[in-house]
Parts: C-alpha cells; structure tokens; sequence
C-alpha cells in the first residue's frame, strides 16, 4: 500500500498494513530545510518544499497547508506582519473596537492574498504527489476565526454578554471557511482540517449553544463537496465531547492532556482518533525508544480506527531520531 491508500483504507473503516502517520509540521518542516517559518508562512513554494522534503525524509502519509491562524482574518482586511522565527502576528484585530460586520472586506479564496497563496500550496501538492500522499488542506474554525477578528478576550466576553453578535459572526465565519475550504478540495485536497483552538476554553453549555452550529454548519459543507473532516482543537476537550461526536468528522485529533480510552467510549467506534503523545515531553524531550512504546500504548487504549500523531505540532528543535521514532511503522491490527 502507498501512504495515500492506506490513509483512505483507515479513515473508511478498513485494514491497513500499518498505521498512516499524520504529524503536523511547520516550524520544524521549515527549519529542516534551512529556512524559517516567516517565509513558511508567506511563500507556498517554501511550505511545499518543506512538507515534500519531509515527507520522504522521515516517512509519513500525509502532506498539509497549515501554516498560522490568519489566511481568512487577511482576507477579512486584517493587517499581518510576518516574524522571521515565529507564527506571523495579526496587528490589530479588525473588528476590534466595533462589532459592524459591514465594516470587513468579504475574503475570496482566489483574490485574498494569503487564501490564494494556501489555494496554491495544494495544487503544487497536488501536482507532487496527489494519489502517493493524503494531501490536508485547513481552514479556520468559526470560533477561532472570530476570535481572530474581534480579538480573544473581546469574542469570550461577547460569548457571555452578546449571543446574537456570536451567531452573527459565526455564520459568517462559517461560510467564509466552507467558501476556502471547497476552493482547496477543488485544488486537490482530500481532507480539510478545521483548527478551532479557542473552542476548548468554553463550557460545554456554550459550545452547544453558540460554536457547534457554526461547526456542524462547515463540516456539513465539507462532506456535501466531497471531502473528509480532521478536527483540531488544541487543549482539553474531554468536556466537549459527548457533543464533538454530533458533528460526524471523519477524524479527531486529540491533544495530549485528553484520554484516549475515555475519548472511544465517548466519540464511538466509527470516528477517527489521532493519537495524542505530548509534542514537547514525550516527542521533542523524550528518547525515541520510550516514543514508539508510548505510542504502541495509546493505540491499545484507543482501538482502532486510529492515526499515529502527537497532541499538536512538533515544535521546532525535536531531534530527528524522535520524529522518525514517531512515525515508525505500526501493524495495523
């Protein structure tokens, strides 16, 4: 089986030869190439070459565009400066001091500049290796990306004190993300993940009410054009996911401060969990010996169908011995 096949053989409830790994990669993959996540960010060319570089080299099933938060909020009319070593900066939210949606630019995946640019690291994917390799495409969640427009203690305010602006805004969001999510299926990605960080700060009683419509909203737009879902909300979200398992994704990750045991009794046997070993302790610090036993543990605890991953990005400066560790082969059993 080719990384491709046995991807699409696990995420569709059939057997593999082993494990497909997914890790996510950005500051490493443009590191490992001897560049830097400022033109990571900026340039496709260099991401792409980055992801095939990386790829090869250390044996994974899957190539991705995700690079930072703010390919829509740019497209929204946020301004972005880019840092050389670190995650471009947004500066200054742009619907900071006022709550009129009127006032945003309306984002267009093939004019907006950086949405282009993410448009056009799938097709030079595609054009690589599309069929040898899962390709994943990202967009923003609905509440992450109003947390990017309004600011993040200005949106969980808004959460508590002004519902109808949430819905609002969301809706929003979510169209915006349906509308650059089909232009990368289009583009050639399999997959699309949504990231939807800010989404683990919340009770379970306001995700329910105010993100998981917006949510459901984009993953049902997802699957009607013929892609799968990977949902990535980074941090702990065992209290969100009796309702995570009513939005029908076709893959979880799951950060590392989540169980994955108790995850399968929750979510069920169809969803997808990516296994979840702490990307600074376990990856980044750990021996490469102690990474492929904790990793074995995992997949024992969660069952299949499962994806070998760690809880989020690998961080810049984790020695290549421990990615290979990680990605080192797994039967599928």
């Amino acid at each position: 089986m080719n990384s491709y096949e046995r991807y699409m053989a696990v995420v569709q409830g059939g057997s593999s030869d082993i494990l497909p790994r997914v890790p996510i990669l950005m500051a490493f993959a443009a590191d490992y190439i001897g560049s830097n996540y400022g033109k990571f960010a900026a340039d496709y060319r260099v991401l792409v070459e980055a992801n095939l570089r990386c790829v090869k080299d250390f044996g994974f099933d899957q190539v991705s565009v995700i690079s930072d938060p703010y390919r829509e909020t740019q497209g929204f009319g946020g301004e972005i400066e880019f840092v050389e070593d670190g995650v471009p900066r947004l500066l200054a939210p742009p619907l900071q001091d006022t709550k009129e949606l009127s006032s945003l630019k309306r984002p267009n995946p093939y004019e907006s500049e950086r949405m282009l640019d993410r448009v056009k690291a799938v097709e030079a994917l595609a054009e690589a290796v599309k069929g040898e390799y899962s390709i994943l495409g990202w967009v923003e969640g609905p509440a992450a990306e109003a947390a990017d427009l309004r600011g993040v203690m200005n949106f969980l305010i808004d959460l508590m004190d002004d519902p109808e602006f949430c819905h609002s805004l969301m809706a929003l969001c979510s169209e915006v993300g349906a509308e650059f999510a089909i232009a990368q299926l289009k583009a050639g990605a399999d997959t699309i993940g949504i990231g939807d960080a800010i989404a683990s700060q919340v009770s379970p009683e306001t995700y329910a009410e105010l993100i998981f419509p917006y949510e459901k909203r984009l993953v049902d737009h997802i699957h009607a054009a013929g892609g799968l879902v990977r949902l990535h909300i980074c941090g702990d979200i065992t209290h969100l996911l009796p309702k995570i398992k009513e939005l029908g994704v076709d893959i979880l990750d799951l950060d590392w401060m989540v169980d994955a045991a108790y995850a399968r009794e929750v979510v069920g046997p169809a969803a997808v969990l990516v296994g979840n070993l702490d990307p600074v302790a376990d990856v980044q610090y750990g021996r490469p010996e102690d990474i492929a036993v904790k990793l074995k543990q995992v997949y024992e605890a969660a069952g299949n169908p499962f994806l070998a991953g760690a809880g989020c990005e690998i961080p810049k400066g984790t020695p290549c011995e421990n990615l290979k560790a990680l990605c080192r082969p797994i039967r599928h059993v």
